[in-house]
């Protein structure tokens, strides 16, 4: 029997009253879904002084034995770590006392009271030490399948009696779980220990290796930073900062990659993360990291020949690092300043006075926070409010890192910082003071957990990315990979449904060019007209979207209304004449959908336009785009490059998009389940070189679908030596083999170069059939 992480058995055999029963030999299962053991002698037990306790058995493997020995019954049990087999004997035996033949006949009085009912009271004795109610006990006679009941004579059935107590299999699975949970539970609390010891060691030894002068080294390096964090407080300061940055436009971007997340309707607190990701990815986009500055004279490369003296105008933006770079070519000498004030990097000085050099302190904002694997002492957080202590955000070794921490004693890192703290708190209103402190109290709860929480082993944390990679291996910030690899994919749920439309539309268009001969001239024009509205319909504000079409554009869509109409609708736009007789393009409902699917639509017209121009037309049943491509599946995959390499960017239309597997050159996979378990004929299907290094497209695949969602598969489709021949290079494939499924799973064999290549990429991923 399964309950509760424990297992029973009710067995008839030879044994002993004042020990405990043999280990379970090797279990099987019965037809009736009984769990049976094959049986074994009693001595096997190793002998154990009363009162220590008895080794695990694992779960499954405990077990009650009843059995009559020279007149005698004896029950005993063994629990899965829950009692020692000495208690439970004692248990056992104190209930028995009395019992047995005589061997003249007569009986004690314990086999008279039990002689015709002792499964009754077993049942009590079970649910006496292991709260397992008598109702929910089944005792089952493996012989001949039978369900013994409370009046079964015992003695009327045969030698070589096995009883087995069980339960459901689904409280069976819980238990189990239950089980597991404990055992993880019972490690993280010795491991908990054992940090906290470390910890503790580490705390002792600081007090010989600190520092005795008060913390004033340790103020002397923190303080001065407030006054630059300030500056960013300026307005003016702030009021330049805001001018460089496309407001729009990274809203854009964020409500967007929210929506391709299924999420149409975010909350402020989840807009306002998706846009600060997006002004940390255009940061990264838009400042360069500047090594060594390119020569004032020719322009050309330089090389650094030391240091030099900074002047008054420099030093009054915070340049007091000034560097000096030769060049390679004319041997002119360039100074490098390097500042530090925002307003001298934003403002038109800028570029008058010299080259500027940015660089983010945390590289990856995506629920984690890395620093490179550098053995840091302090992490200190400043801001307008104060100062924090944050180190133990940063390491999952916290005890070595104080064992580094000599600067000074921890209490006085505390003291020193809240001193600092409430200096800059002091003309805080009381409301302002109290929501900073409440948050102040939440944080140093998060805090005090962080150092102690366990490391995901499946993330591989990405090295620096600002800097060339001499400068950064000099400074030990490279990873193995260079990358933020995740080897164990979420399942992703694919919001392309705007694809499939925005493909059957025009796939119509075409179909509607052909089947009318209509000279390749005239479907350029209008594919041209069609590129240039979404150009300006893009370049507008994206909550206000509107363009109006000139008279000639007007007169090439009018011939073709009907599936110009049907594009626009996929795209969330819709045609308008006005009172004067002109007609616009407008956004109908959510903007995000226009902004989903204008990007999709605009790279598609765009490749037919390449492909006619180039006399590159497929075939009917082979042009691009074609109708009925699956969409709204999931996805899961062998691994993606976070934050933009991930699998269903594979599917969603997008041309400078892609998935990227960091480790799959020799071999990685990615599955696509249908909607609602939907099943499809697959027909065809395309794949697109990405926009970037040849060395990683596949070359060598299998295409395998399956019936059951992905517990088997069937090979219906294999690839082998294909080349791209250039980047956004799309190809087309048939699936001879008709094969009805519910999933897919592309296994990518080998890459085009392999040697010294980890990665894995493709552009996009077009499936087609008609789904059931």
């Amino acid at each position: 029997m399964f309950f509760q992480g424990v297992s029973y058995c009710l067995a008839e055999g030879n044994c002993s009253r004042r020990r405990p029963p043999p280990p379970p030999p090797e279990e099987k299962t019965t037809s009736e879904g009984a769990l049976v053991s094959s049986g074994g002698p009693a001595n096997e037990w190793p002998s154990r002084r009363r009162g220590s306790r008895a080794e695990p058995v694992g779960r499954g493997h405990g077990y009650i034995n009843s059995r009559y020995v020279h007149g005698e019954w004896g029950i005993g049990l063994c629990l899965d770590e829950e009692l020692c087999r000495e208690q439970v004997a004692a248990r056992v035996e104190e209930f028995m006392e009395g019992g047995g033949d005589r061997g003249d006949g007569s009986r004690s009085p314990f086999s008279r009271r039990v002689r015709g009912n002792l499964v009754s009271s077993s049942r009590v004795l079970i649910f006496s030490l292991t709260s397992i109610p008598p109702e929910l006990q089944k005792i089952v006679v493996e012989a001949d399948g039978s369900v013994v009941g409370d009046g079964t004579d015992l003695e009327a059935i045969s030698e070589g009696l096995r009883l087995v107590v069980i339960t459901g299999e689904e409280e069976e699975g819980e238990a189990a779980a239950a089980a597991e949970a404990a055992r993880a539970q019972e490690k993280s609390d010795e491991e908990l220990a054992r940090m906290i010891q470390a910890e503790e060691e580490a705390l002792l030894l600081q007090q010989y290796s600190i520092r005795n002068d008060g913390g004033e080294e340790f103020r002397e390096r923190v303080e001065p930073y407030m006054h630059q964090v300030l500056m960013y407080e300026d307005p003016m300061r702030q009021e330049a900062a805001r001018k460089t940055v496309p407001m729009d436009e990274l809203q854009e971007k964020a409500l967007v990659s929210l929506a391709k997340e299924g999420n149409f309707s975010p909350s402020k607190d989840e807009e306002d993360h998706a846009f600060l990701l997006q002004l940390l990815f255009w940061f990264k986009q838009s400042f360069r990291w500047v090594n060594a500055p390119p020569c004032d004279s020719c322009g050309r490369e330089t090389f650094n020949v030391g240091m030099g003296t900074a002047l008054p105008s420099e030093i009054k933006f915070g340049a007091n690092r000034v560097e000096i770079y030769r060049c390679n070519y004319c041997t002119s000498t360039t100074r490098f300043p390097r500042y530090n004030d925002p307003y001298k990097k934003l403002g038109k000085d800028a570029v008058e006075n010299g080259p500027i050099a940015l660089h983010s302190t945390v590289e990856v904002l995506d629920m984690k926070l890395v620093w490179w694997n550098k053995k840091l002492d302090y992490v200190i957080a400043i801001s307008k409010d104060g100062v924090r202590d944050v180190t133990k955000r940063y390491t999952r070794k916290w005890h070595e890192v104080l064992s580094r921490r000599i600067i000074t004693s921890e209490d006085t890192v505390s003291a020193i910082l809240s001193s600092i703290t409430g200096k800059y708190r002091s003309g805080l209103s009381i409301d302002g003071l109290t929501a900073i402190e409440n948050r102040d109290k939440k944080e140093s709860e998060e805090l005090s957990k962080a150092a102690y929480l366990e490391v995901d082993t499946s993330i591989s944390l990405p090295g620096r990315q600002s800097g060339s990679v001499e400068w950064r291996k000099a400074r030990s910030e490279l990873s193995q990979v260079e990358s933020l690899a995740c080897s164990s994919c979420p399942a992703r749920k694919c919001v392309d449904a705007h694809v499939s439309k925005i493909y059957d539309a025009l796939s119509a268009l075409l179909s509607h060019f052909c089947d009318g001969d209509i000279p390749k001239e005239r479907v350029i024009e209008v594919f041209d007209s069609l590129k240039c509205l979404m150009q300006n319909l893009k370049d507008a504000k994206f909550k206000s979207r509107r363009t109006t079409l000139d008279k000639k554009t007007q007169l090439v869509f009018e011939e073709i209304f009907p599936s110009v109409e049907r594009l626009l609708c996929a795209m969330s736009l819709k045609a308008e004449l006005g009172t004067d007789g002109k007609c616009s393009v407008t956004t109908v409902g959510n903007a995000v959908h226009t902004s989903l699917a204008l990007p999709v639509a605009m790279d598609a017209v765009d490749e037919i336009l390449s492909n006619y121009k180039s006399n590159a037309v497929c075939t009917k049943g082979h042009q691009f785009p074609r109708g009925n491509r699956l969409c709204s599946g999931s996805v899961l995959a062998s691994g993606e490059q976070l934050p933009i390499g991930i699998a269903t960017a594979a599917f969603d239309g997008i041309r400078s998009s892609k998935w990227e597997e960091p480790d799959g050159a020799k071999g990685c996979w990615i599955i696509y389940r249908m909607l609602d378990g939907q099943t499809c004929e697959l027909d065809s299907y395309d794949l697109m070189s990405a926009n970037d290094v040849p060395e990683r497209d596949p070359m060598d695949w299998v295409l395998e679908g399956s019936t059951d969602g992905g517990s088997t598969w069937n090979t219906i489709d294999a690839r082998s030596s294909v080349i791209f021949d250039s980047r956004f290079y799309r190809k087309t494939f048939t699936v001879d083999k008709r094969y009805k499924a519910n999933a897919f799973r592309f296994r990518f064999l080998r890459v085009r170069e392999s040697n010294g290549n980890p990665r894995f990429q493709i552009g996009s991923i077009d499936l087609y059939g008609k789904s059931t």
